[in-house]
């Protein structure tokens, strides 16, 4: 939702499909030189923490841009470095998210693990862009970053909990 929100905030303010190339540039770069550093991490160090640190730093962009596009401060480069720095996060978390999996469920349920992991992302894939358009059009894209917020914060009470447990 995030990023379909992004993209058209980007062309709405522009109008230059370079910049939106800019931005996709911006968005996945990181994950090209990161990625593999952040399966390091989460190798490595506590998987459930990283979900978190990521999920939470994730919240807070969308945070960001939420209040400014809210507010009527946002520039088209901060919008862009969000996408850099959001970039940044998932290079790290899609490859914990991925051990974590692992972890969660272990060796004997990891195919139908991995099947239903499958299945919500590439269904997310599809229904958030249209979720996406109908908020933009509905309440506006800075609404569209915060509800993209809330989404976050449910991750992380749920993972609090799953550890508290």
């Amino acid at each position: 939702m995030q990023s379909t929100a992004q993209l058209w905030l980007v062309y709405m303010m522009t109008d230059s499909p370079a910049l939106l190339g800019i931005f996709g540039f911006a968005s996945q770069i990181p994950i090209l030189f990161l990625a593999s550093l952040g399966g390091y991490v989460g190798d490595r160090y506590n998987r459930h923490r990283g979900v978190v640190w990521t999920q939470t730093t994730a919240m807070i962009l969308s945070f960001v841009l939420a209040a400014l596009t809210l507010i009527g401060a946002v520039r088209v480069w901060e919008i862009v470095l969000i996408a850099f720095f959001a970039g940044i996060v998932n290079a790290f978390d899609v490859p914990i998210r991925q051990a974590f999996l692992v972890q969660m469920v272990g060796k004997e349920d990891l195919p139908n693990a991995i099947a239903l992991n499958s299945s919500i992302f590439n269904g997310a894939r599809i229904v958030g862009p249209a979720l996406a358009g109908f908020a933009i059009a509905w309440i506006g894209e800075g609404w569209c970053f915060f509800l993209e917020r809330h989404q976050f914060s449910r991750c992380d009470y749920c993972a609090a909990d799953d550890a508290a447990r």
